[in-house]
């Protein structure tokens, strides 16, 4: 197993470990910013360690203190900037001034308070890190993608539509999830997100499954047949409100596993089968798509521990969507190997602009034609109705490469939280979430290919959500094995050590979080 592939610089602090003759505490030591295996070149081992008597004679009596109060703020830092994260996160789900007439005026506050957090977070983490941002690979790659957009501007066919999706969509998701990435470092914390999200999610399926039955339609070309979400802005679209509720089902079902307590569990999954009859009542093709292919990734690390009961409810889950599906949903499914069935046109028409982002991506390889300029290119003004190629044609070849693997390295960290937690143990709570974390980002992987969404809110929440759970893992259940350890550990940042009086307490338990 490849440890070094996931790095956290100036996120983790430094673990202390015990000789195994000795039982002394030895300190970890640190060489180029981060802690080497014995077999690497660049491995320098660590000082004798000192007697413990010499040790203790070394330090100051409010030495505990002060790192008792460091340990503190590395542990629940950023409430502040949370707060603010929580907040916003309420608004760009729920959109207040939508759903309350007193706030109709204030459709703006979705911005100003993103500045808010903003200049909370920076204030903040300078004065914990000494930096902007912890460098995990999933923020490498998003500054890469950042600047591809911005180098693809200058050949744009119009330069002002490219610097108004940059700003108005891009930008604004890198940011926060820059914010995010840093700010959740709490099981509580992640706890709470997940319950707000899933919380919306309840509130879009009830509506969604509410007007279908009172027959209120509104979306694209079925206008007879499809379901327009009841908040605006991300879920306004059928297609872009299956696709969030296929990647938050699995979600509930990871959470309703988890949890021991009878009526939790009955609810978690009273929610899920409320989210798989809205995403029906969508009609749309991706979302169906991407809800099989999530099932499969649950159906399949699941059943490794239980197969019968895992292939039980399958079954129980396939015979209950066939008896309540629409009758008509068939017919629309059927859509995706036949065109010709489409009354529409809309699949030959979809086909065709992807046909079409190909050609743009192979014709323009490097810069692209620049972000949010591909319908110049396109016919009759149409987006691409893929996000793979989306990235590709308007960013680059490598741009779209680096924007899968901002898709895949996530799902890389939670098949090894799944690999090394107890399923039946306290990382109870981790195992069956870092599973269900995994169909929601193959979820999307699939759903994504039906629609143009690679600049938008969804997976950033996803990718976010996996970055902090592995790094709540990494704190509460540190690896045993030395290898590990020191793969996986980065010592204390300059910052850090300033806070807790220059000095690292060896021999302390695993911060609890």
């Amino acid at each position: 197993m490849k440890h070094d592939a996931f790095d956290y610089e100036g996120i983790f602090p430094g673990r202390a470990s015990r000789d195994r003759e000795s039982a002394a505490p030895i300190e970890a030591w640190p060489t180029k910013g981060k802690l080497k295996h014995f077999d690497d070149p660049e491995y320098v081992p660590a000082p004798a360690p000192a007697p413990l008597a010499q040790t203790a004679q070394k330090r100051e009596p409010s030495s505990s203190l002060l790192t008792s109060a460091g340990n503190w703020i590395r542990r629940r830092g950023h409430t502040l900037s949370f707060a603010c994260l929580f907040l916003f996160s309420i608004i760009l789900y729920l959109r207040p001034y939508e759903l309350i007439p007193a706030l109709s005026s204030l459709t703006s506050m979705a911005f100003y308070t993103g500045i808010v957090t903003l200049t909370v977070y920076f204030g903040t983490q300078l004065s914990l890190e000494g930096n902007l941002t912890a460098r995990p690979k999933e923020i490498n790659l998003i500054f890469l993608l950042a600047a591809a957009a911005l180098l693809s501007m200058p050949m744009a066919d119009s330069p002002a539509d490219a610097w108004k999706t940059f700003s108005e969509m891009l930008l604004k998701t890198l940011v926060i999830f820059v914010v995010f990435v840093n700010v959740v470092r709490t099981e509580l914390r992640m706890k709470m997100l997940l319950l707000l999200v899933l919380g919306v999610s309840i509130y879009l399926s009830i509506s969604a499954i509410n007007d279908y039955r009172a027959g209120v339609f509104g979306f694209g070309e079925m206008e007879t047949r499809r379901i327009a979400g009841r908040i605006k802005g991300l879920f306004e679209n059928s297609n872009d409100l299956a696709l969030h509720l296929v990647t938050m089902a699995p979600i509930a079902v990871a959470l309703g596993i988890s949890s021991r307590n009878p009526l939790k569990k009955l609810a978690y999954f009273g929610v899920t089968g409320l989210m798989v009859a809205a995403v029906t009542v969508t009609f749309s093709r991706g979302g169906f798509i991407g809800l099989v292919a999530a099932t499969f990734v649950l159906v399949r690390r699941l059943g490794k521990k239980n197969r019968v009961m895992t292939i039980g409810a399958l079954v129980f889950a396939v015979i209950l969507f066939v008896g309540f599906a629409p009758g008509a949903f068939s017919g629309r499914i059927s859509t995706i190997f036949n065109f010709g069935a489409d009354v529409t046109g809309s699949a030959s028409q979809r086909t065709e602009v992807l046909k079409r982002s190909f050609w743009v991506m192979l014709r323009y390889p490097v810069f692209g034609v620049g972000i949010g300029n591909f319908r110049h290119k396109s016919p009759r003004n149409l987006e691409t109705h893929n996000s793979y190629t989306q990235v590709g044609a308007e960013l680059g070849i490598a741009a779209m490469v680096v924007y899968i693997l901002f898709l895949v390295h996530p799902i890389r960290r939670m098949r090894l939280i799944e690999k090394q937690s107890d399923p039946k143990g306290d990382q109870r709570w981790y195992y069956y979430l870092s599973i269900g974390l995994q169909a929601s980002l193959v979820g999307f992987m699939f759903s994504s290919f039906f629609g143009a969404v690679a600049y938008q809110w969804y997976v950033y929440y996803l990718v976010g959500y996996a970055v902090c759970l592995h790094r709540l893992h990494i704190m509460k259940f540190p690896p045993a094995d030395g290898f590990a350890r020191e793969r996986w550990e980065a010592p204390f940042s300059k910052k850090t050590q300033k806070l807790i009086g220059g000095d690292t307490v060896t021999g302390t338990e695993p911060a609890q979080v």
